[in-house]
């Protein structure tokens, strides 16, 4: 029945450890081999889901920056792209400036900072990416961007949302992709948009698609597959409006899903319907 995966990465597809299981890998290479086409769907940047995509051995497009960009992992074509708006860029850069926040910017898959500061340096070693920094940050309002990033206490970045949103004036969308990330998108960088055209490209119709998340920015993605499945980790607020509930990242519970959906096997056993 299912015909195609869309696995979000951190918290879902790696463990706490940053690694992905054999369990997993394994689970995932017998899906493949019957014909699932299996994609990342994350808000890291290309490069970043492109290393995890070779340890998985895909060759499909990848979902990355939210949804933001749909790109080839073996010849870069690009299926999908929307970038922040640019009115939209320069008031978010403004903001940032004036109330001393830290902000970063993906240009041309390039991450750019303002300065070298733990808040970078924390985000590189997670995502194994490195940083360029820009003194002259200010200019790179002007470029177009595939997301705009805001790294500080989850208090304080769920006041910025709200302020963001009534500036914006419904050009971009807000979400969180932990606690302490708040990402801005094109409105239509979503993963959700993301997932419908790469089913679409595939001629796979969208309730023959599992996606699986942990996080906020996970949800559109779980409200347009077939399938929406949270992991036994994700916040309240995804398990609510999922279909299934599976075990944790340190679970694997994206192997159970493969298992139990995809591969029906009667011993993955069970988790919860949502």
């Amino acid at each position: 029945m299912y015909k195609m995966l869309a696995i979000d990465i951190d918290d879902t597809l790696i463990n706490d450890e940053k690694q992905i299981t054999e369990g997993t890998k394994g689970a995932l290479a017998a899906a493949l081999a019957e014909g699932v086409i299996v994609t990342l769907a994350t808000g890291r940047m290309y490069a970043s889901a492109k290393q995890l995509a070779g340890q998985l051995e895909l060759n499909v497009p990848l979902i990355t920056y939210q949804g933001s960009l749909v790109k080839n992992s073996i010849d870069g074509r690009v299926l999908y792209e929307r970038t922040v708006p640019a009115n939209a860029a320069r008031l978010i850069f403004d903001f940032c400036e004036s109330e001393g926040l830290h902000l970063q910017t993906y240009v041309n898959d390039v991450l750019y900072v303002k300065e070298d500061n733990d808040k970078a340096k924390a985000y590189a070693a997670l995502s194994k990416i490195p940083y360029t920094v820009y003194p002259d940050f200010g200019e790179l309002a002007a470029q177009p961007s595939m997301k705009l990033l805001i790294i500080d206490e989850p208090e304080l970045l769920d006041r910025v949302a709200e302020r963001l949103r009534g500036l914006t004036g419904g050009q971009v969308h807000i979400t969180k992709s932990k606690p302490h990330f708040l990402e801005i998108v094109h409105i239509e960088g979503t993963k959700g948009h993301a997932l419908a055209h790469l089913a679409e490209h595939f001629g796979i119709g969208l309730e023959q698609v599992i996606g699986i998340g942990d996080s906020w920015n996970d949800r559109e993605m779980l409200e347009v597959a077939g399938l929406g499945v949270a992991m036994g980790n994700a916040v309240e607020s995804l398990k609510e409006i999922a279909d299934y509930v599976t075990f944790s990242n340190n679970e694997d519970g994206v192997k159970h899903v493969v298992e139990k959906f995809v591969l029906r096997r009667e011993e993955a056993g069970a988790a919860t319907e949502a």
